[in-house]
């Protein structure tokens, strides 16, 4: 059942038996050759900077690339290292996996998103630790994982941001085959697989593109991580077109996340994000393939749907607005960006839920004053992910805190249910369905003047923050460095079976399974976010969507304040508390159509 579909332009690829083309786009240099199990080969120049040559070897040997006779190099595009992103990169057959599952993925509307960190999700830090979990996941009622970046980074603690090899998954997680033995055994047990990928930088350390095609980068053009990547130059822009369809072809992957795509800084005519997904939805997989993206700038034309409702380049967009504004309604906060939250959060709310953004042209304190977003009312509501909690939300918090320790645990509990029981599609961060209170600081394993760099730009950071004004207080943000900062950011699983653990833990699997039964069926066929919201008393919303069967889906929600009589429309299907008597509580019906 193995296959590929495409044979990469960039790296290693086998040929024949024991047979390999190793291919590089080397433009600065006259000479490359391939150091395969310590013989040099010499490559062939054969125009546009591209250097080939054939050889024979067997699967895991290992091989890099030479500059000039003399330095070596990782190849960029390899599937696994040897060790670290300094060394050789291992010769992987892609066909080596027996797959044990004719998998033919699940429909967007089915999604229940789970975001974890592979390094710090299971005490092993491993694809085989997630794999332990994944009964667990899917008797939860998640319906898809989604993996922080794998491709290999330097060191072996980070988040995955900052990779260099953006082919091979990260050896200290399991490499290649360990990737496929969870992707494998999740599509056993009825979970999709999500990756999120990082196309718009690479990171600071283990990345040497720089020696041999300088090409790759515009100096004149930057990004917060430096020189910007020429998307306009065809080597480089195949080497993220073939990306993207290796993850899904290769690995099974039924879904990828693009990070931060409003730093990617492209002068093509065509952007390299257009170009993604129209190569994704014309590949022909034979199954359901998703794409969504992370986007600062609340931009609609990439979320676009044709006049079947389906989706002409990407699925969904990670929703920003509705993270912000109902952190600033259980918390108070109104610094950094939930100051542009803090006037009306209850109007934004309305707002986010029955059109999606918030910000939709006007104009945002936080940057300046300038206009952020566009209309997006005209999108479905599955074009927009929601959460309470992600990696960034919680890690790029001085002291990474979740929403568990810094609100209300009923204000948690009304939250995750208007999260589960909206049209939109949730995403969940890992421990979250037992309220995990342990902290998801930021953390990497670098070291000398880069470790020191990583270290003191991290408390800079946030000296815009009036907690963090004095040296003295920003000192006391955790070292990124220290194993003790990944330590503590590992997830604490005996947590789930304390009572509160348990508790909050059967209301998740209860809401799960309500979205499953009741909202996931009727999304399909949605043609705009026709959601209608109103005021009720002083802290009450009530908001209301017509679902793709016609049904009316109906939510009452007190957002902490005085409690009032009111509620769904409709047979109710949920009660959290009670509207009459609690300062939070959340009731939820549905209405069949005539």
């Amino acid at each position: 059942m193995s296959r590929s579909a495409f044979a990469k332009t960039w790296g290693a690829e086998k040929v024949g038996d024991r047979r390999w083309r190793f291919s590089i786009w080397a433009p600065d240099r006259g000479s490359m050759d391939v150091i395969l199990d310590d013989a040099r080969h010499a490559m062939d120049p054969v125009g546009d900077g591209w250097f080939v040559v054939e050889s024979t070897a067997g699967a895991g040997a290992s091989y890099a690339f030479a500059i000039d006779g003399d330095t070596r190099v990782p190849d960029p595009a390899a599937r696994e290292q040897v060790g670290n992103v300094h060394g050789a990169s291992r010769l992987v057959d892609p066909a080596a996996h027996d797959w044990r599952t004719d998998w033919r993925g699940r429909p967007w509307e089915d999604t229940i998103l789970y975001e974890l960190h592979v390094g710090t999700f299971s005490r092993s830090s491993d694809f085989d630790g997630v794999r332990a979990r994944l009964d667990h996941l899917a008797a939860t009622g998640i319906t898809a994982i989604e993996l922080c970046p794998v491709a290999q980074f330097s060191g072996n603690r980070g988040w995955g941001y900052d990779g260099v090899l953006l082919y091979a998954p990260h050896i200290a997680y399991g490499g290649s085959l360990g990737l496929k033995r969870l992707v494998d055994a999740a599509h056993e047990r009825g979970l999709m697989v999500f990756l999120d990928v990082v196309y718009n930088h690479f990171g600071p350390d283990g990345n040497y593109l720089h020696l041999y095609a300088s090409d790759f980068f515009h100096p004149e053009r930057h990004t917060p991580w430096g020189a910007a990547i020429a998307f306009d130059r065809p080597p480089v822009r195949r080497f993220f077109v073939e990306n993207a369809l290796y993850w899904l072809d290769e690995y099974r992957i039924d879904g990828l996340r693009l990070d931060a795509v409003d730093q990617i800084d492209d002068p093509s005519d065509v952007s390299i994000l257009v170009e993604i997904a129209r190569e994704v939805r014309n590949c022909g997989f034979d199954r359901h393939v998703h794409l969504t993206t992370e986007d600062d700038r609340n931009v609609a034309f990439l979320h676009e749907r044709d006049g079947s409702g389906r989706p002409l380049l990407y699925d969904g967009e990670w929703n920003d607005d509705f993270h912000h504004v109902v952190h600033a309604l259980a918390t108070g906060e109104n610094s950094g960006y939930y100051a542009d939250y803090a006037d009306d959060p209850r109007g934004d709310l309305m707002t986010a839920l029955s059109q999606g953004f918030v910000q939709q042209g006007r104009p945002s304190p936080y940057r300046g004053g300038l206009p952020r977003g566009v209309p997006s009312r005209h999108l479905p509501p599955t074009a927009f992910i929601n959460f309470l909690q992600n990696h960034d939300q919680v890690g790029n918090r001085a002291f990474g805190e979740r929403l568990t320790t810094l609100a209300e645990r009923r204000a948690v509990e009304v939250l995750t249910a208007l999260l589960m029981l909206s049209p939109m599609v949730p995403l969940f961060f890992m421990g979250e369905e037992w309220g995990e209170t342990r902290p998801f600081q930021f953390f990497c394993d670098f070291h000398g003047a880069l470790g020191d760099a990583v270290r003191q730009g991290r408390r800079r950071e946030f000296a815009r923050w009036p907690q963090f004004a004095g040296p003295e207080t920003r000192d006391t943000i955790p070292d990124p460095n220290d194993p003790a900062t990944f330590a503590a950011s590992m997830l604490d699983w005996s947590a789930m079976e304390t009572d509160a653990g348990s508790e909050r833990l059967a209301l998740f699997r209860q809401l799960a399974a309500i979205r499953s039964t009741e909202i996931a069926p009727r999304l399909k066929g949605i043609a705009a976010t026709n959601g209608r919201a109103r005021a009720i008393g002083d802290s009450g919303v009530a908001v209301s969507w017509t679902l793709g069967d016609g049904a009316h889906l109906a939510v009452v929600a007190n957002l902490g304040g005085a409690p009032f009589a009111a509620e769904a429309r409709g047979r109710e299907f949920f009660r959290l508390g009670d509207l009459r008597r609690d300062s939070w509580a959340l009731c939820a019906g549905l209405a069949e159509s005539a």
